[in-house]
């Protein structure tokens, strides 16, 4: 299990992480969203033991990573832009890597190399980003880690590549129980994967627990009327968004649905449909919520 308790990181002044909580079972997909500069990544590198915090603590199989070689050795970071030996080749950097993962499986790298379609022997500098990410990808899973922290894991993948990619995801936690935390803001391929997710704004945790529970609570509701009722008449329930288009409301809504949908039948609808809001929507949403804004524009 991995646990944050009270976490602080501060550059200067500034606070990167401000008392961040959190728990992820062992065998789970953590998905960590947030806004730009929220410190998503600088979480991901004091998990892999790359940052010291200066407040409270973050500990992995009830041990503290910073200054844990063995520790380590159970983790593989692999950061927004991949780093190789200048010159380097597949080979090579599996070699480097077979120094420090005692758990690294040549029979693996082979059978990377052949689905990303990799020339092992190619100088990685001269190949485009997205192959450049393949090579990273291939040499992260044949580590074996129990701990696989991705940051824009996606970055630079085409649809095939983040299908395969989800797959290899899959097939270690099945087989090994892998724990995966991964940090992007494609929130639509973290929806398809992810066990429980992480909101951070401000280096603070804004949402945290099971996704499925989430979005359980947060309804978006179609509903038309022969009279559209007044924007007060819904300020019975807690509405975080209404959009109007004709006869027909459009309400983002928390709560329980049963008193949502109770409250709605009492505004007479003609008809009236329950959809599941995406994982974008809720980002959008919570942040709108905190005056995230782009351009002056509030979300």
């Amino acid at each position: 299990m991995i646990e944050a308790v009270n976490l602080c990181k501060y550059f200067g002044s500034k606070a990167a992480l401000d008392n961040v909580n959190f728990k992820i079972e062992k065998g789970s997909v953590f998905g960590l969203i947030g806004s730009n500069g929220s410190g998503k990544s600088t979480l991901l590198r004091i998990l892999a033991g790359v940052y010291s915090p200066e407040g409270g603590f973050v500990s992995i199989e009830h041990q503290k990573v910073f200054d844990n070689p063995a520790l380590k050795g159970k983790i593989f970071f692999l950061c927004d832009t991949p780093h190789f030996f200048v010159g380097a080749d597949t080979n090579e950097m599996a070699l480097f890597y077979e120094s420090f993962y005692p758990r690294f499986s040549k029979e693996r790298l082979a059978k990377m190399v052949e689905v990303f379609s990799i020339d092992p022997k190619a100088r990685i500098s001269t190949m485009s980003k997205g192959m450049q990410r393949q090579v990273a990808l291939a040499l992260a899973f044949s580590c074996r880690p129990d701990y696989l922290l991705l940051d824009e894991a996606f970055d630079g993948l085409d649809p095939v590549m983040r299908d395969l990619l989800k797959r290899l995801i899959a097939e270690d936690i099945t087989e090994m129980q892998t724990t995966v935390i991964i940090a992007s803001h494609n929130l639509r391929e973290l929806e398809d994967l992810c066990d429980s997710v992480g909101l951070l704004h401000k280096g603070k945790v804004v949402v945290n627990g099971e996704l499925d529970n989430i979005k359980s609570s947060v309804h978006k509701i179609q509903a038309v009327f022969k009279t559209v009722p007044e924007e007060n008449t819904l300020s019975g329930m807690n509405v975080l968004k209404v959009t109007r288009s004709g006869s027909m409301l459009q309400m983002v809504i928390k709560g329980n649905i049963e008193d949502i949908e109770n409250y709605i039948n009492c505004l007479e609808p003609v008809f009236y449909e329950r959809l599941e809001p995406s994982l974008e929507e809720l980002f959008i949403l919570e942040l709108g919520g905190l005056g995230y804004e782009a351009n002056g524009i509030t979300c």
